[in-house]
């Protein structure tokens, strides 16, 4: 058993693969769909379903998995409100050399900032930096460096 891939269904899955290319480096595998078909409405029970996106490869594993699948409907159900204390998938976390910097780099993409930069000190003499951030569609992207 292993795992393989998160998936984030997005309004513009072109323009939110871009952001996450830019901001966290991850990178195409060649792994585009465009799908439709019996087989799909039937798995999404999504009646004409129409799938279009990509995988990509996340920062520091190996070339094919795990992957960040972003995907678009051709239609959508309205609503896009994500909180950090509600139940089901909370947020994507990425470690980063510089929380502040890759902050910026976030804001200037188009993302924002939710919560407040925090440094910590675990009892074992671990410091760490973390801060609360979105992407460009509101998925939640917590932000994490380690001394």
């Amino acid at each position: 058993m292993r795992y393989v891939h998160t998936n984030i269904i997005a309004k513009d899955s072109a323009k939110l693969i871009n952001f996450y290319k830019s901001v966290f480096k991850c990178k195409s595998i060649g792994e585009t769909r465009d799908l439709r078909g019996d087989w799909l409405d039937k798995m999404t029970g999504v009646p004409n379903a129409h799938i279009v996106g990509e995988h990509l490869c996340l920062p520091g594993y190996g070339e094919n998995k795990p992957t960040l699948e972003i995907f678009s409907y051709e239609n959508t159900e309205p609503g896009n409100s994500h909180k950090i204390n509600q139940c089901g998938l909370a947020h994507l976390a990425f470690e980063v050399d510089n929380v502040e910097d890759t902050l910026n780099e976030i804001l200037a993409a188009g993302g924002t900032q939710f919560g407040e930069v925090v440094k910590t000190e675990y009892a074992d003499g671990r410091k760490a930096v973390f801060v609360y951030t979105t992407d460009i569609e509101g998925n939640i992207i917590e932000l994490q460096s380690w001394s």
